[in-house]
């Protein structure tokens, strides 16, 4: 009987994969815009990284209009995020989304550990050819919203907060808009 239940737990576990994000995907709606199968596991904190933003090859995002995030090794520091369990039938949204197919970013395996220490092995991204720029106000927000509805730690929360964002006063995306609208008016 023991048995069935772990091969049953295997089969379930082998269609799913298990995502950390760091940046805009911190926001559950913003996940679910392209990946609606994503669920919460928990906050999550990778260990000697460091969050920078930057533009791929020098340039800008088209979808936020500045410096996107991204983490680089850094004895010594930490990238507070959020593991999404997922369903690999979004693993090519979230490629896609990532913009793997073009080499914004490449896809990497990270071990990261809960708030309760469990070491958690999980795919994220990393960009590695970027300069480094400061992100739109609209895209910051999105990660600061991110990182408060899952509860990172306050002091990870107010180093985002701290961040300085570049001087875009235009719109992003209407869905994109319509998310920091809703978290706005949630926070008043």
């Amino acid at each position: 009987m023991a048995d069935s239940g772990c091969e049953n737990l295997r089969s379930q576990e082998a269609g799913s994969f298990l995502y950390f994000a760091y940046g805009s995907n911190l926001l559950t709606e913003r996940i679910h815009l392209r990946n609606p199968s994503a669920a919460f596991v928990g906050a999550a904190r990778l260990q000697d990284f460091k969050l920078d933003f930057g533009n791929f090859k020098g340039k800008t995002s088209e979808t936020w209009h500045g410096g996107i995030a991204t983490i680089f090794q850094s004895p010594g520091d930490e990238v507070w995020g959020v593991v999404w369990k997922m369903n690999k039938s979004n693993l090519s949204s979230l490629d896609n989304q990532e913009g793997v197919k073009s080499g914004t970013y490449d896809p990497i395996e990270v071990n990261v550990y809960t708030q309760e220490g469990k070491k958690i092995t999980c795919r994220s991204y990393q960009m590695k050819s970027y300069e480094c720029a400061p992100p739109s106000p609209q895209y910051k927000k999105v990660i600061c919203m991110g990182a408060k509805e899952n509860g990172l730690p306050l002091e990870y929360q107010k180093k985002l907060n701290a961040i300085e964002p570049n001087d875009y006063k235009g719109k992003v995306s209407e869905e994109i808009e319509d998310i920091i609208k809703k978290g706005e008016t949630k926070t008043r």
